[in-house]
């Protein structure tokens, strides 16, 4: 039984569903968001720590610490789990294997190189999506409608993507034919309002 109000994921993933149908367009988001999340929480390394892990008796210094990059996974991993346990738990696993990998990638690379590559991968990636639906989809992106839901669901959703192609997973019995639906019909509601638009 799905959840309503906040945490109802049928709705977050409609519409999130209904910007993203075409099949290039999918993989191109497949390729893309994870690393979008990942280089962001390099900048976010930089942000002041609320605490610094000691180094580790080897005497090898990952520069882990607690700041707002940390605060950002915990919020998406948080969100995650509550949509759906399961796949919500995988996702905040790789929300936090983000953050470390992310920390330690930044700490080594140092703030002159970190934002440099920051820069030129968030470059590449934003722009690889636009590609993807102004060339494929036909359709401007969801965080045009939505910026908040489109980047909370973005990372989520790919996932999702990728477990029900693989292993026909669904957070539970019916949930892709609900969605599927309810996608259906926003899509039909897009295209009666171009059309207004248009004559």
């Amino acid at each position: 039984m799905g959840r309503r109000g906040l945490f109802d994921l049928e709705r977050h993933f409609a519409f999130y569903g209904a910007y993203h149908s075409n099949p290039t367009n999918i993989f191109i988001h497949i390729l893309f968001v994870w690393p979008i999340f990942f280089t962001a929480l390099m900048l976010f390394y930089y942000t002041p720590s609320f605490y610094s892990f000691p180094k580790c008796p080897c005497g090898f210094n990952t520069g882990l610490v607690l700041n707002f990059g940390f605060l950002f996974a915990l919020v998406y991993a948080i969100f995650y789990i509550l949509f759906d346990k399961r796949a919500g738990s995988l996702a905040a696993v790789m929300c936090f294997l983000c953050w470390v990998g992310a920390s330690v990638f930044a700490f080594k690379l140092g703030w002159t190189l970190t934002w440099k590559v920051v820069l030129a991968a968030q470059l590449f990636c934003w722009t690889s999506q636009f590609i993807g639906h102004g060339v494929f989809e036909k359709r401007a992106p969801a965080l045009i409608d939505n910026l908040a839901q489109a980047f909370l669901m973005a990372p989520f959703f790919v996932l999702l993507e990728i477990l029900q192609a693989s292993f026909k997973y669904e957070p539970y019995n019916g949930f892709h034919s609900s969605v599927k639906a309810k996608i259906e019909a926003e899509k039909k509601a897009w295209e009666g309002k171009k059309e207004k638009k248009s004559s």
